[in-house]
């Protein structure tokens, strides 16, 4: 579609990101079911969250990765939909029998956005910085190096202390991203990379636009700009969707399913996330360090149910590893609902008349709550629950791990290590777990490193760490017009090089 007139609805609060792709040649991409693509179209898509900065290299949070990566910034390696390594700033690979080196061949006439071309240094420099600079984002990833050069102007190789099954993996986020060495662009505004779009505009709290890269090295993409409109409400979001102002709708509320979908402008589409809504217990203080209490809050739990509660976007998880992520195992033959042995243990443990308090960052809604609320209540337990600020909630559970139960989104992929850290705000502490999460990092057997993934995960959903309530399945409404839009991980990885937008 065109781009349309700034949405009308104040309360809206609207950011669009104009995103083009681009290369030396016209885009011929295949024609959708409404329409011939147009090469010049804008795609408006609507988004919850905003990034405070654009300086994907010091600032954190999951907004930045979902705007840039792959669309303005670019590693030495990807990830395609099904979490699946894949080249990118490097054509090919090698990964030597030991797994302790990784030999990187460049891609041939790369450039940056600011027309300096890439060189085998800038990407030495990158990783280096990102190894050597605790300030940068994914610097932990690239603890176990020891070595990062260039033999030639077309190689880079990196050599490990020891094996890391996860090491390549880790290069497809923040860890592997190249920028232009000695490059004094003010990252907090603006973007210096290598990617099929261009940063052309930030109205903080409003949008960020994007523009077509035509210097670009692969292949162009389908539209001419990309909107972003950041709208936090949900509701004014799903709004418009209807009044036909955007073209995809993002976290759409599902409340606004059927309408949205009756309107015959959108097909409504879900896909999978590592995004795991976790019930965190504090295992390292009373009570919740009996597993007789951890169990029972388990077994009261209705998964099935709370899923249909939050309007069925999500899917039941019952262990810390989501189907996206290697080492998954369905572990639902461990956490039944049954109620009446959740009162069994509590006796057992000599709390019939335990009171809890639930510390919840105000971002979320009361629908899991109050659902566990009235599921604890069943088995005669009383929960309190306190929502607070982001920032406190930081503070105090994740920072101090003052807390007995807790919820939040945890949305990073193979994030397993989380079980093998004593000092993470969980205070789960298993040394067997520990040992095999790093007979796993250490294998060169990708078959074996899953096995061993996946028996820490049942020893960690076995011993009842925390609640897993589900893997999130968010909707997105996708215009009629659009196809090829991706579907998996939307909340932190975004890559529109491939959408287009059709002429009718």
């Amino acid at each position: 579609m065109p781009r349309r007139a700034t949405l009308a609805t104040a309360a809206l609060f609207v950011t669009g990101a104009l995103i083009l792709a681009g290369c030396s040649s016209s885009p011929s991409p295949a024609p959708t079911s409404v329409g011939a693509p147009d090469p010049d179209a804008t795609l408006t898509i609507a988004a919850t969250l905003e990034p405070s900065n654009l300086d994907i290299r010091h600032t954190s949070g999951a907004a930045l990765d979902q705007a840039l990566i792959d669309n303005v910034y670019e590693g030495i390696v990807s990830r395609d939909q099904d979490n699946n390594v894949v080249p990118k700033l490097a054509s090919a690979y090698e990964v030597s029998d030991d797994g302790l080196t990784y030999t990187f061949t460049l891609q041939d006439g790369v450039t940056f956005h600011d027309g300096s071309a890439l060189t085998a240094d800038d990407v030495v420099t990158s990783l280096t910085t990102a190894k050597d600079d605790p300030t940068v984002q994914g610097n932990s990833a690239l603890a176990g190096v020891t070595s990062i050069t260039s033999p030639d102007a077309a190689t880079v190789v990196v050599t490990l202390a020891e094996p890391n099954s996860d090491f390549l993996f880790s290069l497809t986020g923040r860890a592997g991203l190249v920028v232009r060495a000695g490059d004094t662009t003010d990252l907090q505004t603006k973007a210096n990379g290598t990617g099929p779009f261009t940063v052309s505009q930030w109205a903080q709290g409003q949008s960020l636009t994007l523009d077509r890269a035509d210097a670009y090295w692969g292949e162009q993409a389908g539209v001419a700009e990309v909107v972003i409109d950041y709208i936090p409400d949900r509701t004014a979001a799903a709004n418009a969707a209807l009044a036909d102002e955007v073209d995809v709708t993002l976290e759409l509320d599902p409340e606004f399913r059927s309408q949205i979908e009756d309107s015959g402008l959108f097909t409504i589409e879900t896909g999978q996330t590592t995004d795991k809504g976790t019930l965190a217990f504090n295992n390292a203080a009373p009570p919740l360090n009996d597993p007789k209490v951890r169990e029972a809050l388990r077994l009261a739990i209705d998964h099935d149910g709370l899923v249909e509660a939050i309007g069925g976007v999500g899917s039941p998880l019952y262990g810390p590893i989501p189907e996206l992520d290697p080492g998954y195992e369905d572990l639902s033959d461990l956490v039944p609902f049954d109620p009446e042995r959740a009162k069994e243990l509590l006796t057992e443990a000599g709390q019939e008349d335990l009171e809890l308090t639930l510390t919840i960052p105000n971002i979320y809604d009361a629908t899991i709550p109050t659902y566990l609320v009235s599921a604890f209540n069943d088995i005669g337990v009383t929960l309190t629950v306190e929502s607070v600020e982001f920032s406190v909630w930081l503070q105090d559970v994740y920072t101090n791990k003052d807390y007995e139960l807790s919820f939040v989104r945890h949305v990073e992929a193979r994030d397993f290590s989380n079980w093998t850290d004593p000092d993470y705000y969980f205070g789960y502490d298993n040394p067997e777990v520990q040992s095999l999460y790093a007979e796993a990092v250490a294998s060169v057997d990708e078959e074996e490193a899953d096995t061993l993934l996946a028996e820490a995960a049942r020893i960690v959903s076995e011993d009842d760490a925390a609640d897993w309530l589900f893997v999130a399945t968010p909707l997105a409404a996708v215009s009629t017009q659009v196809a090829d839009f991706p579907k998996n991980s939307l909340n932190v990885r975004l890559p529109l090089a491939g959408v287009t937008v059709s002429s009718e």
